[in-house]
């Protein structure tokens, strides 16, 4: 598996993220759901990760910068058929590397409190991310939960 920053011209990586955004439509209302499109993740602010094995697009993450030392992690998402296989740990183990080389002391996510969400959640406790109240532009949301782990 190779990660590198993403090339938005790839037709690939445009279907890649609309499915991450089809997978979340029916889990919340549109007020709460919070994955950015292809179009968001290219402003100013936003670093986006692609993961590839071979010719295929396993896994993408991004980090989107709240202010100089608070970082957001955004579109997390493995590929189905490789769910299970280490995708996300790599994603996740590289995206955290980086803030912390750029001297970010905090990362923060938001992701669903519903069941759909449960393993993000188990994934993230997992890794040392614990619940937090809203951060940045966010609001207290019952279909939110909210999650930071402070960098070393």
């Amino acid at each position: 598996m190779q990660i590198a920053r993403a090339d938005f011209a790839d037709p690939r990586l445009a279907a890649f993220l609309q499915a991450h955004l089809d997978d979340m439509e029916p889990t919340a209302p549109p007020e709460s759901r919070h994955a950015l499109d292809l179009s968001a993740l290219q402003r100013e602010g936003v670093r986006l990760w692609v993961a590839t094995s071979g010719d295929t697009i396993v896994g993408t993450a991004a980090l989107a910068a709240l202010d100089d030392r608070h970082e957001e992690l955004k579109s997390m998402r493995t590929d189905p058929a490789h769910r299970g296989t280490g995708v996300a740990s790599r994603m996740l183990a590289h995206v955290l590397a980086d803030a912390r080389g750029r001297g970010v002391a905090r990362v923060s996510l938001e992701t669903g409190s519903m069941d759909f969400f449960v393993p993000a959640r188990t994934f993230y406790a997992g890794a040392g991310f614990t619940p937090c109240e809203p951060f940045g532009s966010y609001v207290a949301d019952p279909n939110s939960t909210f999650m930071t782990l402070a960098l070393r």
